[in-house]
Order: C-alpha cells, then structure tokens, then sequence
C-alpha cells in the first residue's frame, strides 16, 4: 500500500483509540498522547505475562480478541506468531479499522478473520487456546453467560483486563455507563471484585492469578493507580505459578500514594 493511500484511509475515520505506527512514517491520529504510554505500559503489565506463561511465543495457538476495537491487542497476539487470530467488535468501524490495520501491517490474510458481531449472538463455534478479554468483563450485564461463551471455546488461557469494585467479598457492583455505546446490551452493567473474578472463573474450571502492576510510569493510567482496574490470567492446564501475583494493598490507593510521595520529600530534603 502506498504512504498517500495508507494516510488517505486512516484520516478518512473520524476517530482512533490507539496508536499504530507504519512503515514510511505514518501513525494513526490518537486524542491524547498519554494513550501511546497507557500501550505500553498495559503490554508489559499482561501481554508479556502471557508470553512468558505460553513460552515466549504463541506460536502453535489460535486466539480471540473479545471486543477487539482498532486490533491493536489481536496485533500483538499476531506477531508473538499466533497460528490465528479472530477478533470480534460490535462496532463496524472498530472492524474496518483493525482490517486496514493488518492491511497495512503485511499480515498474512490466511492467519486473521475480523467480524462485527455482539458477543452474545455470535456462535463461536471455532476452537481457540488463548482468549482475550479485555475491558468488556465491565461493560456487560451478563457476566457469568460471557464466562460460560469464553470457556465454551475450549481456552486453557483466559487474559482479562476489567475495572474492578473495591469491596472485599465476592460481589457485583451495578453500574451505568456514562457512555451507553461502550455498553454490551444494556447501559446498566455489573463491575466485578477480585474475588468474584476469581470465583466466576472458578466456575467453569479455571484457575485465576490477579496480576500484579509493573507500570512504570502512570500517565494515562490513573484507573489502575486508583486500584480501580486489575487484569488476570486465567489458566485451565497452564500452570500459574511463575505468574506475577498481585497482592492487595492494606491501605487505600491514596494513603499508599500520600506516603509515598512523603517518603520522596524527605529523601530530597
């Protein structure tokens, strides 16, 4: 593809969520430059634990990205050499745009299938080993039938990245999208806490390992400072035990980061 046609159909979308960088020196458009170090940091913090559970490749696996937007996540699944990647969005432009984007990338047609289709009317039928569940656990309604779809493809990985509720035990927390269009289904939808993750996995035989956080660097990710977001691995014959587990913080985010940043003024006194 030429660098004017390549620019020519990225300007023609009137919005991007993620940064893609081309040959040639042409990048798709993103609001706000905090969005390129909110990639960065989310690869190492759950993509690369993926890699390290799968061998350092996925070479051999055929994955599917839920909700898979521009394909920015089914990108990184294709070129750790995934065997296939499917990516699902309900949103036509989310589709056109992840197509353009492995277009433009030189992947190979026969290894990537996108489709807009909602989750809960799409058959899956097809086999993957490694899914990816990445900020949809928290827009849905209906997250014990989204659990029993994604282990109905015979997964024996599971990565999820979800906005999480604070409270201890295992509930639900009922929640309304600011913005209904994000929403599955209903604007109403229910926000997890680590231990019903853990526990709705359970369910349907997996084994759950909340992550813990490496960001270096927070810009653009003050949901997972607030300790309002968490992703997890799930594993069904994985084992997790060289995965990096997040501990719960005793104190709330803000006494953590107020002592913290007191600790810091007195090192530079």
């Amino acid at each position: 593809m030429q660098v004017d046609e390549l620019k020519s159909r990225i300007a023609a979308f009137p919005l991007w969520y993620y940064r893609f960088e081309f040959d040639g020196g042409v990048s798709t458009p993103v609001p706000d430059s905090s969005v390129v170090n909110r990639q960065r940091q989310r690869r190492a913090y759950f993509f690369e634990p993926l890699l390290e559970l799968c061998g350092g490749t996925l070479a051999g696996r055929r994955v599917l990205d839920l909700g898979c937007s521009a394909g920015w996540w089914s990108l990184q699944a294709y070129e750790a050499s995934a065997d296939f990647v499917l990516g699902l969005d309900a949103q036509q432009m989310h589709v056109e745009q992840a197509n353009l984007v492995f277009e433009a990338s030189g992947a190979e047609p026969n290894r990537y299938r996108f489709e807009t289709a909602n989750v809960f009317e799409h058959a899956l039928a097809e086999r993957f080993d490694v899914v990816l569940c990445l900020g949809l656990l928290d827009r849905v309604a209906r997250p014990v039938e989204l659990f029993e779809l994604i282990a109905r493809t015979g997964a024996e990985l599971i990565v999820l990245d979800t906005e999480i509720s604070r409270a201890r035990e295992s509930v639900f927390e009922l929640d309304s999208l600011y913005d209904g269009a994000k929403a599955v289904d209903h604007r109403i939808v229910l926000i997890p806490s680590r231990a019903a993750v853990a526990e709705l996995a359970e369910q349907f035989g997996y084994e759950t390992a909340p992550l813990a956080q490496t960001m270096t660097d927070y810009t653009g990710l003050s949901d997972y400072r607030r300790q309002r977001r968490l992703a997890f691995i799930c594993s069904r014959g994985v084992s997790l035990d060289g995965a990096r587990r997040e501990t719960r913080a005793p104190l709330p985010w803000w006494v953590t980061a107020l002592g913290a940043g007191r600790a810091a003024a007195r090192r530079g006194r």
